[in-house]
């Protein structure tokens, strides 16, 4: 009777609910973006009603869409914005704050306050991660802090911290299952990632009570099952993973040295060192890739905060294109050193730089330049960001030289041509795009037994299209070097901006 496993991807523009066959094709989906909330410069929230309601609308679509009944869908799985912070009271299941996103640089004088090199290191050691406003730990605080009475309930143990996901999993199961999965704990700045807990050290040093804090399970694993009135019958929750890390099972790449970059709101390169939690001398981050059956698969990875939110930029505060896919047809001509780079660091640099004061600039603009030559250099800029990270896992002795990618902006075959060029390396399209999606249906499907093995899910991924580089090694450096100045310009001018304010 079951035939299809139900994808929730809750993502920081839009949720998705997708179907999968057990064959791993998309049977339906259903889509829905949400609004974006900027209370202060360099403040971004989420209304988790709206977070709620629109995977929990979209869900309900694609099933009456495709007349699929509950009681087909073998299991769910959850993939979602990581990082993204909520805080919510445990009886009501009301959130006491809006979702603080994984953009927000509002905690980033709270971090500089604590940043020792004791300190780092000692956060680095337990989990992989910088200090940084970017990860969740300090969101979480914040909320304490500055909610009305949200300390004192929390002492109490009345509130409920997660990740997004785990709030959907609250909302999905009727406030029964309060639990995360340790790719999400991974990426919370309170969780160590080599003894698999959550570490009391951080939780004492970021003052969050540790009864706020959901049970961590593997990615496949039994997460609950919905209320009835969910969908008119339960169904299970099977896997969970963050994005990220969804994308990186979705492409299959489960060896050690396969790497993968998506390209959505922000860009995500991540590659998979094995059973070993490899350090970075260059201020990448070490993740948990994946957790199953009790073990956990380490990464490595790179994040820009700012790939397909450049685009949108473009579209809806410069209003340069009516829609994002006009871009490919627009820069065809476009020369690829036309002088001109847009440095897009809205809400600071990320990976390797975390500069969390930089903000964005165009720079190189002449007489000449139009609007073809702006949409060509925020294209690019995806492409230099990408390659910033790859000569950071260079430094590191990990140079991936083919990339699976996946994400809105791998449309573009300008896009991709121009990415397998400025990094020298193959870069290889999926023929399932969807990959997050399709991620936690394989993790789902791992659980429940429809797919016996990771081996079994790497024989299932096909290539659409490969991309190999045509761009000589004289061209590339040149276009690089003249990349890495101008970050570094528009870094000076922040600090110096910074400066004056201060």
């Amino acid at each position: 009777m079951s035939k299809y496993i139900l994808s929730i991807d809750q993502g920081t523009t839009s949720s998705r609910a997708i179907l999968f066959t057990k064959d791993a094709d998309v049977f339906g989906s259903a889509q829905q973006e949400f609004s974006q909330h900027f209370p202060q410069n360099g403040w971004v929230e989420h209304d988790p009603n709206d977070i709620w309601q629109t995977v929990l609308s979209t869900s309900r679509e694609v099933l009456a869409k495709k007349d699929v009944k509950p009681e087909e869908i073998i299991a769910i799985g959850i993939t979602n914005q990581r990082e993204t912070t909520l805080v919510w009271n445990k009886k009501t299941g009301k959130p006491i704050y809006n979702a603080i996103v994984w953009q927000d640089r509002r905690t980033s004088a709270y971090c500089e306050s604590l940043s020792t090199d004791e300190l780092c290191q000692t956060i680095s050691d337990k989990t992989g991660l910088l200090l940084d406003p970017y990860f969740s730990a300090t969101k979480v605080r914040w909320i304490l802090d500055n909610v009305e009475g949200a300390r004192e309930q929390a002492l109490a143990g009345e509130l409920a911290f997660g990740t997004v996901d785990t709030y959907l999993l609250w909302q999905l199961t009727g406030g029964k299952e309060h639990r995360t999965d340790a790719t999400n704990a991974s990426r919370t700045m309170l969780f160590n990632i080599h003894t698999q807990q959550w570490d009391q050290e951080l939780l004492d040093l970021f003052e969050i009570p540790e009864s706020m804090l959901p049970q961590v399970m593997d990615s496949a694993d039994e997460f609950g099952s919905t209320s009835e009135d969910i969908f008119g019958a339960p169904i299970r929750v099977c896997g969970i993973a963050g994005d990220q890390q969804a994308a990186l099972v979705g492409h299959a790449c489960f060896e050690q040295g396969m790497a993968k970059s998506t390209y959505g709101t922000g860009c995500f390169l991540m590659l998979n060192t094995g059973e070993k939690a490899l350090t970075s001398e260059n201020r990448l981050l070490t993740t948990v890739a994946y957790r199953l059956n009790g073990k956990p698969t380490y990464a490595i990875e790179g994040s820009i905060f700012m790939a397909g939110a450049t685009m949108q930029w473009i579209v809806e505060g410069l209003k340069l294109l009516s829609h994002a896919g006009e871009s490919e047809s627009l820069v065809k001509d476009v020369p690829l050193d036309h002088g001109v780079f847009l440095v897009p660091s809205f809400t600071g640099l990320g990976a390797p730089y975390w500069d969390p004061n930089a903000r964005g600039a165009i720079l190189g603009l002449t007489r000449d330049s139009g609007i073809s030559t702006i949409v060509a250099a925020a294209l690019q800029s995806v492409g230099y960001q990408t390659k910033d990270l790859q000569k950071a896992m260079e430094r590191d002795g990990l140079r991936p030289s083919v990339l699976r990618v996946d994400g809105g902006m791998v449309k573009n075959n300008w896009v991709l041509t121009f990415l397998s060029n400025i990094l020298g390396a193959t870069v290889e399209r999926p023929t399932v795009t969807e990959t997050t999606s399709l991620g936690v249906a394989f993790l789902a499907g791992l659980q429940t037994g429809i797919y016996e093995s990771t081996e079994q899910l790497a024989k299932m991924w096909t290539c659409d299209r490969r991309f190999e580089p045509t761009m000589s090694a004289d061209e590339r450096n040149d276009l690089y070097a003249k990349w890495q100045h101008c970050v570094a310009q528009v870094r000076l001018s922040s600090d110096d901006c910074q400066q004056a304010v201060n």
